[in-house]
Protein backbone atom coordinates (compact mmCIF):
# COMPACT_ATOMS: atom_id res chain seq x y z
CA UNK A 1 0.00 0.00 0.00
CA UNK A 2 1.37 3.38 -1.04
CA UNK A 3 1.53 6.14 1.78
CA UNK A 4 2.64 9.82 0.84
CA UNK A 5 3.98 11.64 4.06
CA UNK A 6 4.38 15.11 4.58
CA UNK A 7 6.66 17.26 7.21
CA UNK A 8 8.14 20.97 7.46
CA UNK A 9 5.52 23.30 7.34
CA UNK A 10 5.91 26.10 10.01
CA UNK A 11 5.10 29.46 10.75
CA UNK A 12 7.59 31.93 9.39
CA UNK A 13 7.95 35.46 8.92
CA UNK A 14 7.77 37.17 5.45
CA UNK A 15 10.83 36.65 3.55
CA UNK A 16 11.82 33.46 5.30
CA UNK A 17 12.66 30.35 3.58
CA UNK A 18 10.88 26.79 4.15
CA UNK A 19 11.90 23.15 3.10
CA UNK A 20 8.86 21.25 3.16
CA UNK A 21 9.33 17.00 2.50
CA UNK A 22 7.36 14.50 1.39
CA UNK A 23 8.39 10.46 1.85
CA UNK A 24 6.78 7.97 -0.20
CA UNK A 25 6.66 4.61 0.98
CA UNK A 26 4.99 1.90 -0.96
CA UNK A 27 5.25 2.89 -4.76
CA UNK A 28 7.95 4.78 -5.65
CA UNK A 29 10.26 4.95 -9.02
CA UNK A 30 12.73 7.25 -10.36
CA UNK A 31 9.96 8.38 -13.55
CA UNK A 32 7.28 8.35 -10.50
CA UNK A 33 5.27 11.87 -10.90
CA UNK A 34 4.74 14.20 -8.88
CA UNK A 35 3.62 17.44 -7.45
CA UNK A 36 2.96 20.04 -4.39
CA UNK A 37 -0.43 21.67 -3.87
CA UNK A 38 -1.59 24.40 -1.65
CA UNK A 39 -4.87 25.21 -0.20
CA UNK A 40 -5.30 28.88 1.70
CA UNK A 41 -8.36 29.50 3.78
CA UNK A 42 -11.18 29.88 2.17
CA UNK A 43 -10.26 29.05 -0.81
CA UNK A 44 -9.47 25.82 -3.51
CA UNK A 45 -6.94 24.01 -4.03
CA UNK A 46 -4.36 24.88 -6.49
CA UNK A 47 -1.29 22.88 -8.04
CA UNK A 48 1.87 24.63 -6.92
CA UNK A 49 4.68 22.89 -8.42
CA UNK A 50 5.23 19.45 -10.52
CA UNK A 51 8.00 16.77 -11.48
CA UNK A 52 6.57 14.88 -14.38
CA UNK A 53 8.08 11.81 -15.51
CA UNK A 54 10.68 13.25 -17.79
CA UNK A 55 12.30 15.21 -14.86
CA UNK A 56 10.57 18.33 -15.95
CA UNK A 57 9.34 20.75 -13.74
CA UNK A 58 6.61 24.00 -14.05
CA UNK A 59 5.61 26.23 -11.28
CA UNK A 60 2.18 28.55 -10.84
CA UNK A 61 3.51 32.02 -12.26
CA UNK A 62 3.29 32.88 -8.20
CA UNK A 63 6.10 31.65 -6.79
CA UNK A 64 8.10 30.99 -9.89
CA UNK A 65 11.94 32.66 -8.93
CA UNK A 66 11.25 31.60 -5.31
CA UNK A 67 10.29 28.05 -5.02
CA UNK A 68 12.13 24.66 -6.25
CA UNK A 69 10.51 21.27 -6.53
CA UNK A 70 13.06 18.44 -6.64
CA UNK A 71 12.92 15.04 -5.98
CA UNK A 72 15.89 12.53 -4.46
CA UNK A 73 14.88 8.67 -5.82
CA UNK A 74 17.21 7.19 -3.42
CA UNK A 75 15.23 8.76 -0.46
CA UNK A 76 11.79 8.12 -2.18
CA UNK A 77 11.34 11.69 -1.18
CA UNK A 78 10.05 15.25 -3.14
CA UNK A 79 11.11 18.42 -1.42
CA UNK A 80 10.09 22.02 -2.16
CA UNK A 81 12.06 24.46 -1.30
CA UNK A 82 10.58 27.52 -0.59
CA UNK A 83 12.29 31.20 -0.43
CA UNK A 84 11.65 34.75 0.01
CA UNK A 85 8.04 33.66 1.37
CA UNK A 86 5.17 35.90 1.22
CA UNK A 87 1.42 35.68 3.57
CA UNK A 88 -0.20 34.66 0.42
CA UNK A 89 1.83 31.47 0.26
CA UNK A 90 0.00 30.58 3.99
CA UNK A 91 -1.69 27.39 2.99
CA UNK A 92 -2.00 23.90 3.83
CA UNK A 93 0.48 22.14 1.82
CA UNK A 94 -0.25 18.65 -0.18
CA UNK A 95 2.16 16.05 -1.46
CA UNK A 96 0.79 13.80 -4.47
CA UNK A 97 2.23 11.17 -6.32
CA UNK A 98 1.78 9.23 -9.26
CA UNK A 99 0.31 11.25 -11.82
CA UNK A 100 -0.28 8.80 -14.97
CA UNK A 101 3.59 9.12 -16.77
CA UNK A 102 2.58 10.10 -20.17
CA UNK A 103 1.01 13.39 -18.48
CA UNK A 104 3.07 16.56 -19.10
CA UNK A 105 3.87 18.75 -16.08
CA UNK A 106 2.22 21.81 -17.27
CA UNK A 107 -0.74 19.29 -17.94
CA UNK A 108 0.07 17.45 -14.41
CA UNK A 109 -0.29 20.69 -12.60
CA UNK A 110 -3.62 21.31 -13.21
CA UNK A 111 -5.21 18.12 -12.86
CA UNK A 112 -5.47 17.26 -9.03
CA UNK A 113 -8.08 14.09 -10.44
CA UNK A 114 -4.46 12.42 -11.78
CA UNK A 115 -3.04 11.87 -8.89
CA UNK A 116 -4.33 8.48 -7.04
CA UNK A 117 -1.90 8.82 -3.90
CA UNK A 118 -2.48 12.35 -1.42
CA UNK A 119 -0.52 13.02 1.84
CA UNK A 120 -2.76 14.54 5.31
CA UNK A 121 -0.97 17.57 4.55
CA UNK A 122 1.39 20.21 6.23
CA UNK A 123 0.56 23.75 7.09
CA UNK A 124 2.45 26.70 6.16
CA UNK A 125 1.94 29.79 8.09
CA UNK A 126 3.71 33.41 6.64
CA UNK A 127 3.35 36.09 9.02
CA UNK A 128 4.16 39.85 7.75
Amino acid sequence: QTQVKEFGGDSVQAGGSLRLSCVVHGRFYSRLCMGWFRQAPGKGRQGVAVVDSDGNTIYIDSVKGRFTISKDNAKNTLYLDMNSLKPEDTAMYYCAADCPPDMPAIQALGAEAAYPYWGQGTQVTVSS
